[in-house]
């Protein structure tokens, strides 16, 4: 089947740790919450890693270092070194060194882990656009980052220096809610210069490129919970895909997705890394997974059965898929949804 026009979630007779060498996973609503684990995360990695899968972390999140983010999570049960994690303030300190001299000092607006890969590159972090920058950068700096640093990279990228973003996402999960993220901050520089940014994190090919460079994986695994990051990034760059339902993305997100953001496999948490992943199956107009048959009625999405609520959830992404073809699904599926909890 053409990865372009994917009507429905594909099955494994293998669990997914066996199929994958290598689970390229997002953080932020995959494994953890507002700093917490999110429930079956710890058991389900542990299991995934002493089968032989590696486990590698790959955020968005430019915020903290690799090591700080292998210290935290081996705080939760997940033993991790920072060679382990792959943040999208690697990728852009990568793209900023391919374009501009060695030593050269880079405007940064965010957090450490911005200023240590930029000097795992070479290059010199300031804080100032007087302080005869080359080019800027900005990722996400946390709820305390101050006002006045968006108008010092208001006033470089004015200048008409190069600007680079770690990533566009305009929401972050938190233990509280969705939080704004790196993406709204850039929206301010952007509407204050009408300058565009070169973007490095998911899910454009600078994160995949720097994702597969430090991991050397040859048969990896996307794990993620946002469609247009891990999912569009997995389809991007030509790889398989696992959306998990425990971060920002919910069952009606899901339906109406867009071929580029249509995940290979679906489940609810981390445990589907370890099993197989059911076949839907076409009966005739309608698709059957686990106890339930889904099937595009007029203008609105029907579903029948009971079972497993995701395994109704992805007979209702065959349904809905098959019906959008290359466009997105516009059935309504309220009712459908409602009946799975979802």
């Amino acid at each position: 089947m053409s990865r372009s026009v994917r009507t429905r979630p594909e099955g494994s007779g293998q669990a997914l740790s066996e199929a994958y060498d290598t689970a390229l996973l997002d953080l932020d609503g995959v494994v953890y919450a507002g700093g917490n684990a999110i429930e079956h995360a710890v058991p389900s990695l542990a299991v995934a890693r002493d089968g032989g899968m590696r486990l590698a972390y790959v955020t968005n999140n430019a915020l903290r270092t690799p090591d700080a983010v292998a210290a935290h999570l081996t705080e939760l049960g997940i033993p991790a070194e920072a060679g382990d994690v792959i943040t999208s303030a690697q990728a852009v300190a990568r793209l900023i060194a391919d374009q501009v001299p060695q030593g050269s000092r880079v405007l940064v607006v965010g957090g450490e882990g911005l200023r240590v890969a930029l000097r795992e590159r070479g290059l010199e972090p300031v804080e100032s656009a007087d302080d005869e920058p080359v080019a800027v950068v900005q990722g996400y700096g946390g709820p305390e980052l101050a006002w006045g640093r968006f108008a010092e990279a208001s006033y470089a990228v004015a200048r008409g220096l190069p600007w680079f973003a770690s990533n566009t996402d305009l929401t972050i999960p938190s233990g509280r809610g969705i939080a704004p993220g790196n993406g709204a901050a850039v929206e301010v520089v952007r509407i204050a210069t009408g300058a565009e940014p070169q973007v490095a994190g998911k899910p454009l090919p600078p994160m995949h490129r720097e994702t597969i460079l430090r991991t050397g994986a040859e048969r990896p695994l996307v794990v993620g919970d946002r469609l247009d990051t891990d999912i569009e990034g997995a389809f991007n760059g030509g790889v398989d895909s696992l959306l998990v339902l425990t971060g920002v993305t919910d069952g009606a997100q899901l339906l109406a997705a867009p071929p580029r953001h249509r995940p290979t496999y679906v489940d609810a948490d981390l445990r589907g890394l370890l099993t197989g992943q059911p076949e839907v199956v076409g009966d005739g107009g309608a698709f059957r997974c686990g106890g339930w048959t889904a099937a595009a009625g007029a203008g609105r999405l029907e579903l029948d059965g009971d079972g497993a609520p995701v395994d109704g959830l992805r007979a209702l992404c065959a349904a809905a898929w098959t019906a959008a073809g290359d466009e997105v699904c516009g059935l309504d599926a309220g009712k459908a949804l409602a009946r799975l909890g979802l």
